[in-house]
């Protein structure tokens, strides 16, 4: 429990407070922008986040947004050193929405793959997701609860590798494509006060699969095994929405509790990105994660991301 609480904690009080904030100054502050400036924030996160289905939604609305994100630093001659780097990402995500009367559907797909090359050290992967998330929910007559079921799936394009090795030694192979793979079925309550922030709580199943056996241990398998059924519970939080006329914030909290196992082993995923539109191709991110996952380690696992580069609206 010493591990996860720091990290639960900080996820809640960041959602309250966030909250708050944003229910009292933030929304002055971004409508009085909002006349002001024609820069628009385009609906896209490289994140994990709830696709949610307006109320006045009727029938189907489509959106899909690319974007090439890209970094480049060159040095000659420079008396303070550095590594000459060039690094590339490409993302895209497909969003589908349904809603008749009482009963509602949403797809969401988030697929990101990245490269860097540092001079001296050879080509690297720096991000990798591929990500299928269905949402079937059906309204009660208080439009702000309602019964929910998730289907989703993750996994990665490529190889990753652990590079923290000694000198002598090559990278240590520690995913590639469906080693890991997660499915996750959960059904349960949501709780949905405003458009911009979602509560769920409900059962869960979670299936796991390592293709490659040299992995299985890795991702808390035994060892051989290509296959684990986990049941447990789920209670997620997500938060979207402009906190200034051109920049939104896009967080989540996701948890995963095995019924088998103590409450010490909970899965954490604690995901914050903000997204700024400098004009209505170009764009800015800067997104922080964490993730606890005792299969994988006992440490809190960071992510730290400060990009920018193109977007682009297919629908």
């Amino acid at each position: 429990m010493q591990r996860i609480f720091p990290l639960l904690l900080l996820s809640l009080f960041f959602f309250i407070s966030t909250f708050q904030a944003t229910g009292q100054e933030a929304i002055e502050i971004s409508d009085l922008l909002e006349d002001k400036s024609d820069i628009s924030v385009r609906d896209m996160s490289r994140i994990n986040r709830k696709v949610v289905v307006a109320d006045s939604l009727k029938g189907w609305q489509l959106d899909w947004v690319s974007g090439l994100n890209g970094a480049q630093a060159s040095y000659d001659n420079w008396s303070q050193g550095g590594v000459n780097t060039i690094s590339v990402t490409a993302s895209t995500v497909f969003d589908a929405k349904f809603r008749k009367n009482q009963f509602a559907y949403a797809l969401a797909t988030n697929f990101k793959y990245g490269k860097a090359r540092l001079e001296g050290e050879g080509t690297r992967k720096t991000d990798d997701r591929i990500a299928v998330n269905n949402k079937f929910s059906y309204l009660f007559e208080d439009e702000r609860w309602s019964a929910f079921a998730n289907i989703n799936f993750s996994t990665q394009f490529d190889q990753g590798y652990d590079y923290n090795v000694p000198e002598d030694e090559d990278p240590k192979l520690i995913s590639k494509f469906f080693a890991p793979a997660y499915f996750t079925q959960i059904a349960g309550i949501a709780y949905n006060p405003t458009d911009y922030f979602t509560a769920e709580a409900g059962m869960a199943l979670k299936q796991t699969i390592v293709s490659d056996t040299t992995l299985s241990t890795r991702y808390g398998l035994e060892v051989g095994e290509q296959f684990r059924f986990e049941p447990g519970y789920s209670v997620a939080m997500s938060f979207e929405r402009k906190v200034f006329s051109n920049v939104k914030l896009i967080s989540s909290v996701e948890t995963f509790t095995n019924l088998q196992r103590h409450v010490d082993n909970t899965d954490v995923n604690f995901s914050n990105e903000l997204i700024g539109k400098i004009n209505d191709v170009m764009n800015m991110s800067v997104q922080f994660v964490m993730i606890y996952d005792s299969d994988f380690s006992r440490e809190v696992q960071i992510k730290q991301v400060l990009s920018a580069g193109i977007s682009y609206s297919i629908l």
